[in-house]
């Protein structure tokens, strides 16, 4: 390893654990993080505080977290249909996940920062017991992967290209069949 990879992977350490989310019971797991390029340290500490609070929304489906990390002009650039454009998508789509997975959990695996733009590799967690749909849940175990392109500005999340391993969701939750 050589001083400069030691010097961003000790001062993204700090900044992680300078965040006050990094301090509450429920904050998200992040595994690995890389910066890309060497930015400011003001502008990498108020990147990763603002992707930080986003994924501390999904891992916990607080609002108050989402509304610290996007800014009122989200957008969402792979929007899936019936989910709202904007600031309350997130929220939407959390809360239509959380009423058939209430114990959601989020991993962060990887997060890369690359300037304004970060990508985050994770993986959720947890057991189907709600409804999705017309189907309901029997407390199958469910573990999919997702990967999302983000872009900051001024603090907060301006821009999500997002990617979910849908079918393996599905799977688990047996809304769809696969033919061997």
């Amino acid at each position: 390893m050589t001083n400069r990879s030691l010097k961003l992977r000790i001062s993204a350490a700090f900044a992680l654990l300078s965040s006050t989310a990094a301090f509450a019971s429920d904050s998200v797991v992040i595994h690995d993080i890389v910066f890309a390029t060497s930015i400011p340290d003001d502008q990498r500490d108020v990147t990763v505080k603002a992707v930080r609070a986003f994924y501390d929304f999904w891992n916990t489906g607080d609002q108050a977290l989402l509304e610290k990390a996007i800014a009122l002009s989200f957008t969402d650039r792979t929007l899936p249909p019936g989910r709202p454009q904007g600031p309350v998508g997130p929220a939407f789509a959390s809360r239509q996940f959380r009423a058939a997975v209430p114990d959601l959990k989020v991993v962060v695996e990887k997060m890369i920062v690359a300037g304004d733009y970060v990508t985050v590799h994770m993986k959720f967690t947890g057991h189907f017991t709600g409804k999705f749909g017309q189907a309901q849940g029997s407390g199958q175990t469910i573990a999919f992967i997702a990967t999302d392109l983000v872009k900051v500005e001024s603090g907060r999340i301006t821009d999500n290209w997002h990617i979910e391993d849908n079918l393996t969701l599905l799977r688990q939750m047996g809304v769809a069949k696969v033919a061997d």
